[in-house]
This record gives C-alpha cells, structure tokens and sequence, in this order.
C-alpha cells in the first residue's frame, strides 16, 4: 500500500511539474545568483557553446 501511495504521488508531483515547468524556470531564473550559476554551467558544455551559441550572435561556426 505504501509502495502505491508512493507511486501515485510521484506520478502527481511530476505532472503538476511538467505543466508548470515554464513558470517554475522563469521563477528559478528570476533570482540573480541562480541566473548566474546556470549560465556558467550552459557556457561549459562544448555543445551549447559551439553550435547554439554563434547562431545566438550572428556569426558563422
């Protein structure tokens, strides 16, 4: 019974985050120091930094 409890409220919790996600980024990004902290992380991933990134500015990779 436990187990079931367990799973249903996971399965909300995870709902009511998925249609809230927006709003809950847009909330998390709103504080200056937690902005800043997630930039630095994008900005270390090789990916993000070479493809995303130029298109972002206009140049060309």
């Amino acid at each position: 019974m436990r187990l079931f409890l367990f799973v249903c409220s996971l399965f909300v919790s995870l709902t009511i985050i998925f249609q809230y996600r927006y709003k809950i980024i847009n909330a998390f990004l709103a504080v200056g120091i937690l902005r800043k902290i997630m930039v630095a992380i994008t900005m270390n991933m090789p990916y993000i930094r070479e493809r995303i990134l130029p298109s972002i500015l206009g140049r060309s990779v």
